[in-house]
């Protein structure tokens, strides 16, 4: 039976495997939630984890988000008090199909996942557009997952949201991107095996239809719960820069449903506030978790209180209009007491693996990168991808993360070895155009080269200037990103003089995701020519 996520567990909370490490200082300072004075700030976490999906377990709170095409994918979250999170690994090491995914496939892969705790495991659905709805479980959270069954084939299936009832049926709803199935503004309702292996009926039936209600466009992202004797399915509408949060119930499973708007703008900052999932927590107050899309940031999670009036959910306060709620900026913590916890940002490459934080462009191959070829640094070969010349993004071999906070320094330390005519490697902040400052072998010469790709569009074209054209095997690299993504890529030879590489660059976000900052090391050539960049760390600061 699947109710609100905030039912009693009966499993107790798993051990948070890697809640006692320690992260430094500076990764919690680039953004903090937690106020230390008993109250928190919005967004909870500054950082591009889009369409969140949450529930709790004893006294852990659990989250999920979309990932796209970054490998590995599904991102898990922990948290004690829905504030304070950390990452504790990801449900997919690769996207599936494994060989369809061995090339960057910006704006597809992972869209909006379900998280769900059931018969004493967890669950996620997730929606591949061009493949279907896949669903992964695991006993422990952090792993290892169960690698994907497609549940429901076909082309434009999203945001999936399963439901166990009371009488032992089970029941799959998703909503349709119009780019792929040709409808969209529809929540379709499937019966469903109660062992979630596949659906009973793939035709389903539309339970919901946007095209039907004043107002609705782009009726999406549904989540699914049985509360008090109702059906309830907590839906975004409206698009994720300008929409709100609507909220539809029904006394039998197929409706009619009543519709209602539960959650907008109002007069604050917080645009297009939706999408997201419900939690009771363990003092029986109810939370939303939901995104705000901050462009070249991506969709930051925002955390709202919750009430009750008439049977409907208000969540954030209440605003002018009567029923509807508006974000909050700052709140009381839902638990009291948590130590203060960030999504790890900075590496130095000392540990057995790459930081969680970490993702890359595509699926990951045998070879990509190692940390024991010459301990403490990451090496990354510069692998040959003919069709990274001129558009270094289209390399698989881009490892990055999500942009930490509004402003915010990354640095690194890189050394190429070995380049032949055409090898390039360094830091990049990817996104539809973006920017990068790295070394190139040119002809008998190592070159600092910057290079922006614009203008923001699926293929932008690059455009280099020769910083140095005489430059040494090992430098310092910085990006320093001000307000309104403004960034600065900067160089230094010794480590503390640093030097504008070109004028400020503004960073513009990728296909459904924000910006990302990381590393690069690609040649254009037909064969890899051995070559290496090394990098010492790579280190975020405020």
């Amino acid at each position: 039976m699947q109710r609100f996520p905030s039912m009693p567990a009966t499993l107790a909370a798993l051990p948070l495997m890697l809640a006692t490490l320690a992260f430094p200082a500076h990764a919690a300072e680039a953004w903090g939630a937690d106020l230390g004075n008993g109250k928190y700030q919005n967004p909870v976490l500054n950082a591009d984890y889009s369409d969140p999906d949450v529930i709790r377990v004893g006294d852990t709170y659990y989250m999920t988000s979309s990932s796209f095409n970054s490998a590995p994918g599904l991102p898990l979250l922990q948290s004690q008090d829905l504030v304070n999170w950390t990452i504790v690994g990801h449900a997919l090491p690769k996207q599936v199909p494994v060989a369809h995914f061995e090339t960057p496939r910006f704006g597809a892969g992972v869209w909006a996942p379900c998280l769900r705790h059931h018969d004493g495991k967890f669950w996620i659905f997730y929606p591949d557009p061009d493949h279907g709805i896949y669903v992964t479980t695991a006993k422990d959270f952090a792993g290892p997952w169960s690698e994907p069954v497609l549940v429901l084939p076909g082309k434009g299936l999203i945001d999936p949201t399963p439901l166990w009832d009371d009488d032992g049926k089970a029941w799959l709803l998703h909503a349709s991107a119009k780019s792929r199935a040709g409808v969209n503004n529809i929540l379709t309702l499937h019966p469903m095996a109660p062992d979630g292996s596949r659906v009973l009926d793939a035709q389903g039936k539309v339970v919901i239809d946007g095209n039907r209600l004043a107002g609705y466009r782009t009726l999406e992202g549904p989540k699914f719960y049985k509360h008090e004797g109702y059906y309830y399915v907590f839906a975004p509408a409206g698009g994720v820069e300008e929409g709100w949060q609507s909220v539809f119930r029904s006394k039998t499973i197929d409706g009619p449903y009543e519709d209602r708007i539960v959650m907008e703008q109002g007069g604050t900052q917080v645009n297009g506030p939706h999408q997201g999932g419900w939690v009771r927590a363990q003092d029986g107050k109810d939370w939303f978790l939901h995104f705000q899309d901050r462009k070249a940031y991506g969709r930051v999670v925002h955390l709202q209180p919750m009430t009750w009036q008439d049977g409907w959910p208000v969540i954030g306060t209440p605003g002018p209009k009567a029923g509807i709620g508006n974000p909050v900026a700052t709140y009381q913590k839902p638990v009291a007491g948590q130590k203060v916890a960030v999504p790890a940002t900075s590496d130095d490459f000392t540990g057995k693996s790459l930081g969680l934080q970490w993702q890359w462009n595509a699926n990951p191959q045998q070879g990509y990168y190692s940390l024991t070829a010459r301990p403490g640094f990451l090496r990354l070969p510069v692998l040959a991808f003919p069709d990274s010349k001129d558009y270094v993004r289209a390399s698989p071999n881009i490892v990055a993360q999500k942009l930490p906070a509004t402003t915010f320094t990354a640095e690194t330390r890189i050394e190429l070895k070995g380049a032949a005519d055409g090898d390039r490697a360094g830091l990049i902040l990817n996104g539809q155009s973006y920017a990068s400052l790295g070394l190139r072998r040119q002809g008998a010469d190592l070159q600092l080269v910057y290079t922006t790709c614009t203008p923001f569009r699926p293929r932008c074209t690059e455009a280099e200037t020769v910083v140095l054209p005489k430059a040494p095997a090992s430098l310092t690299l910085r990006l320093v990103m001000a307000d309104d993504a403004q960034a600065r890529l900067q160089y230094s030879a010794d480590g503390k003089k640093f030097t504008d590489a070109g004028p400020v660059f503004s960073a513009t976000k990728g296909h459904w995701v924000g910006a990302q900052m990381g590393l690069y090391s690609s040649s254009a050539s037909a064969r890899a020519s051995g070559a290496t960049l090394d990098v010492d760390y790579f280190r975020v600061t405020k």
